[in-house]
C-alpha cells in the first residue's frame, strides 16, 4: 500500500471517528437534558389584581420525595410558557420534584406585591405537599437573576402564615430549607458598580416603575429598598445559600453576591460563593452548573429536618 493511500485512509478513520463521537456526545447530551417526568402545567396557586397565578409541576420517573421551588423571573417579568424542563433536568435526574412558578410581571405588579406572590407560591406547595408526594419540611429554591433575588428573598424573609388567615393556604410556612441560586441583587440601596446605578441612591435606572410610584422619593425608597433587599434581613438561622456568579457581570456585578456572603458569616450563616472568571449575567455552561445546584440541594435538604 503505497504512503499516499495510508495517508487517505487514516484521514478517513480520524474524520468517521470524529462523527461517531460528535454524534454520540450530541445524544448523550440530548437524553441528558430530556429526563423522563410528568408535567402539569397552570395549575393556579393566587391570584393578582384579576389576574390567575399558576405554576407547572415536573414529576420525575423517581422522586425522592424533596421538592425545589424555580422562580422563573428576569428583570422580575414572567411568563407561564418560559419553563422548559431541561433547565432543570440535574435536579429532575436527582429526583426533585421542581415547581416552576411565575408570576405577574412588573411593572403590573411591583416587586414587592411579586415577593408576596411567590410566598404565597411557596405556601400553597407546602399545603399540597402531600398530594405531591414530598416533605413539607424539606424544600428548596432556585432561579436566577431575579429569580435569585426572589430565592433570597425567601430564604431570609420566609416563615410563617397569619395563623387567622381565613384561607388555609396562607397559613403555611413560606419559609425554604435551601437555596441555590445564579448572580443575584442583593442590596438594592447600594448598587455598587452595576449599569443600573443611576447614581442618585435611588432604584435600579431600568427598573423605577416596578417598585411603585413611591420609589422617586428618596425617603420612600430606602424603606421600599430596605425591605426588598435580602442582605438586610440575614440571620443566624437563614438555610444554607449557594451563589454561582459571573465575574464578568456588570448587571448584578460580584460584590452584590460577595457583600451578602460577608453578611452571612458575620452572622454565622452558612453562604458558599463560587464565581466564574470572565463570565458575564448568564452563559451557556450554567444549564451544567445546575448540577452543583443538585449538589447542594442533596446535601441540605436532606439533612434539614434532622
Amino acid at each position: 500500500m503505497s504512503m499516499r493511500r495510508t495517508v487517505f485512509y487514516v484521514v478517513v478513520s480520524v474524520i468517521v471517528l470524529v462523527i461517531v463521537l460528535s454524534g454520540t456526545t450530541a445524544s448523550a447530551l440530548w437524553w441528558y437534558f430530556h429526563p423522563s417526568h410528568e408535567r402539569t402545567h397552570g395549575i393556579v396557586y393566587g391570584q393578582r389584581h384579576g389576574e390567575p397565578l399558576v405554576m407547572d409541576v415536573a414529576r420525575p420517573a423517581r422522586p425522592n420525595g424533596l421538592g425545589v421551588a424555580l422562580m422563573v423571573s428576569g428583570g422580575w417579568k414572567s411568563g407561564t410558557n418560559a419553563f422548559r424542563p431541561f433547565m432543570a433536568a440535574p435536579l429532575l435526574r436527582r429526583g426533585y420534584t421542581v415547581f416552576a412558578v411565575t408570576h405577574l410581571s412588573q411593572p403590573d405588579a411591583t416587586v414587592m406585591e411579586i415577593f408576596d406572590d411567590v410566598s404565597r407560591a411557596v405556601r400553597f406547595i407546602r399545603h399540597h405537599a402531600e398530594e405531591y408526594g414530598i416533605d413539607p419540611d424539606r424544600i428548596g429554591v432556585t432561579g436566577g437573576s431575579a429569580g435569585g433575588h426572589l430565592s433570597l428573598m425567601l430564604a431570609t424573609r420566609g416563615g410563617p402564615g397569619p395563623a387567622d388567615a381565613p384561607d388555609p393556604v396562607d397559613r403555611a410556612s413560606s419559609a425554604v430549607q435551601a437555596a441555590a441560586i445564579f448572580f443575584p441583587v442583593t442590596d438594592l440601596l447600594n448598587l455598587g458598580q452595576s449599569t443600573e446605578n443611576a447614581g442618585d441612591g435611588g432604584p435600579p435606572k431600568s427598573f423605577v416603575k416596578a417598585f411603585g410610584p413611591q420609589s422617586t422619593n428618596l425617603a420612600a425608597w430606602k424603606v421600599i429598598g430596605r425591605a426588598m433587599s435580602p442582605i438586610y434581613h440575614v440571620t443566624s438561622n437563614m438555610p444554607p445559600v449557594l451563589i454561582v456568579q459571573g465575574g464578568a457581570d456588570t448587571l448584578t456585578p460580584p460584590e452584590q453576591s460577595e457583600w451578602f456572603r460577608d453578611r452571612a458569616r458575620e452572622t454565622g450563616a452558612r453562604v458558599e460563593l463560587i464565581v466564574r472568571p470572565g463570565k458575564k449575567h448568564g452563559w451557556l455552561s450554567m444549564l451544567w452548573d445546575i448540577r452543583l445546584f443538585a449538589d447542594w440541594f442533596d446535601r441540605h435538604l436532606a439533612r434539614a429536618s434532622e
